[in-house]
């Protein structure tokens, strides 16, 4: 039975009911009132957490690393919630979580925050993550967390991961059209960016919670904080995209004629 070192890569987002309003700060874009806004684990950071820790129970001696990159603060209150769904050991970084951060400068401290990780064994390792994200939503930066680890194997879209008895993955990927195709990797190490996989959200486990939170308060009072500003990237202005609406009310007129009134109005 093959044993894995499974690092999940995932950050917290705004709670996806609030209303999200940009800001020009004097440190760049930012979020109104950011620290006030309740936090969830990203939706599909979240998907691969789960399937990472099914993974984990089904192959003894697994171990599962969930590596993060936002506000300790923030990342303190939604470990009460997520410790007690699977177990994991954190691993994180205190930084901007906000999405105007560059995605090379995430991948960058992600990927430097997993070659810290004591007892982490490549041959074995297993790095999970979102195809894409609640809040940068770039879909790159698991990719470039790969290159940076130099891992080449890389999955995309993933819904679907089965480990054959010789250690193989089989994934199944989100392709074009509404298809899936199936690719086979022989083995380890390998990175898999998550699309819904297929399992639902586990319950609240407190006995689980207890144990995970006695080691991720530490990493939280440990957390180092993360220098984001290599990259030069600078926003001009940030805003929300203004609503337009012009309402006339016609009768008697041909389809013909709105439809070409409506191109030229898209035109102008």
């Amino acid at each position: 039975m093959s044993e894995f070192h499974i690092v999940v890569c995932g950050s917290i987002v705004p709670d996806p009911l609030q209303t999200l309003e940009p800001v020009q700060g004097a440190d760049g874009p930012a979020l109104k009132n950011e620290m006030m806004l309740p936090a969830v684990l990203d939706p599909w950071a979240g998907h691969a957490l789960f399937e990472a820790a099914e993974l984990a129970k089904k192959h003894e001696g697994s171990k599962v690393w969930l590596v993060t990159l936002g506000p300790k603060a923030k990342l303190q209150q939604v470990m009460m919630n997520v410790a007690q769904k699977v177990p994991f050991e954190l691993v994180c970084v205190d930084g901007p979580a906000s999405g105007f951060d560059d995605s090379f400068e995430v991948a960058r401290v992600l990927s430097g925050a997993i070659e810290g990780i004591a007892g982490l064994e490549k041959e074995k390792m297993l790095v999970f993550g979102g195809w894409q994200s609640a809040s940068r939503g770039s879909g790159a930066v698991m990719q470039m967390v790969g290159e940076r680890l130099g891992v080449t194997e890389q999955f995309q879209g993933v819904d679907k991961l089965v480990v054959g008895d010789d250690g193989s993955l089989e994934v199944l990927e989100r392709v074009e059209g509404g298809a899936w195709q199936t690719a086979v990797c022989d083995s380890a190490p390998a990175v898999l960016g998550w699309a819904t996989g297929e399992l639902p959200e586990p319950p609240n486990n407190p006995q689980v919670g207890m144990q995970n939170m006695r080691l991720i308060m530490p990493a939280l009072q440990q957390a180092k904080a993360a220098d984001m500003g290599a990259s030069g990237l600078s926003f001009g202005s940030v805003e929300l995209p203004q609503q337009r609406r012009e309402t006339r009310v016609v009768k008697d007129v041909p389809a013909e004629d709105i439809a070409r009134e409506i191109v030229e109005w898209i035109r102008s």
